[in-house]
């Protein structure tokens, strides 16, 4: 069945847009030239999106699959976890990702509305999953509880942030570090097997 032609004028809109802000950057990535790649009106742009910025948004979270992360619920708390800090986009975008980063970067610095904003929209998914399996491995009594959440989850994901800055210049951090910090976390707040087989028997 043939795409209908709004989803398919979304489509090719956010393709042009990355592939524009790869070759220009994201300031010169003008609607007018994004209309022009997409072959579409610039009339049609504004009527998927509200302006320039929210376009960038939803172009970085095509880019960087969140619209296509899976759900980690198989019921393997620990498992779960490595699941979420493994999570990567399709290889065939890294170039482009590569390409588009530091644009990113720099856009943001000069427009800090943005920048917040595209930090939500990239963190708040892993935040989500990770403090939802952490409240399950306590519900179960797998983990002891955490008075603060925030710390767990930046003793989570701050390894893998690290490993994203410097993977190039460090490529031993790559590997298996998901695992490592998770059972690195799971070592520091795991219930003892006394105590879990209490929790199963209460």
């Amino acid at each position: 069945m043939p795409r209908p032609k709004s989803n398919q004028a979304h489509s090719e809109v956010l393709k042009a847009a990355i592939a524009l802000m790869a070759e220009r950057g994201i300031d010169a990535a003008s609607m007018d030239a994004i209309a022009l790649r997409a072959g579409v009106s610039k009339a049609t742009i504004y009527n998927h999106w509200r302006d320039k910025e929210a376009l960038v948004l939803d172009a970085m979270a095509d880019l960087h699959g969140h619209h296509e992360r899976p759900d980690f619920n198989t019921g393997n708390t620990r498992a779960d976890m490595v699941a979420v800090l493994s999570f990567q986009p399709p290889r065939a975008r890294a170039a482009l990702q590569r390409r588009i980063t530091p644009h990113l970067i720099a856009y943001s610095a000069r427009h800090p509305k943005f920048g917040d904003a595209w930090r939500h929209q990239a963190m708040e998914p892993p935040r989500r999953e990770l403090t939802s399996l952490i409240e399950q491995g306590v519900r179960r009594g797998e983990l002891v509880p955490q008075p603060d959440i925030n710390l767990s989850l930046a003793m989570l994901l701050g390894p893998v942030l690290y490993r994203h800055i410097f993977q190039r210049s460090e490529p031993s951090l790559a590997e298996k570090l998901p695992e490592r910090v998770v059972d690195a976390f799971w070592r520091a707040f795991q219930k003892s097997p006394q105590k879990q087989l209490a929790h199963k028997n209460r």
